[in-house]
């Protein structure tokens, strides 16, 4: 029971955060923008890609809501294990752009560990059901 309660209470933090940083990008690209880790990003028209890192991360968000919403445990530590390959590859951009390694590491790294952490505790969750 302590297992599925710490999944429970892990997997809804990723949501949340997946869901504020959607909702951030998509509504304050440019003050979101600026705490991610590179040191320049386009300005005026060429910006509107953060809008589309706001559907991405809030979709991210949307995909382990489902599955916990659904019941399907199983199906929702894979789907988690599978999301946190999006912080591996936006703190590897931003280390192969010249970014910050603080933030690659602090912010983006960290978060993969963390989402890659939930999965595997709701796979463990999944098995002993």
């Amino acid at each position: 029971m302590a297992l599925r309660i710490t999944a429970n209470v892990l997997t809804i933090l990723s949501i949340l955060f997946a869901f504020y940083l959607g909702i951030s990008f998509l509504f304050f690209p440019e003050a979101s923008a600026a705490g991610v880790g590179f040191d320049v990003w386009p300005t005026g028209e060429a910006a509107q890609f953060l809008n589309m890192k706001g559907v991405r991360d809030f979709v991210t968000g949307v995909i382990p809501l489902t599955f916990l919403a659904l019941g399907q445990r199983r199906a929702l530590g894979w789907a988690l294990l599978c999301i946190a390959l999006v912080p591996v590859g936006d703190g590897t951009a931003i280390l192969l752009n010249g970014g910050s390694a603080a933030a690659a590491f602090g912010m983006h790294y960290t978060a993969a560990v963390f989402v890659a952490v939930t999965g595997l505790v709701n796979l463990q969750v999944a098995r002993r059901a």
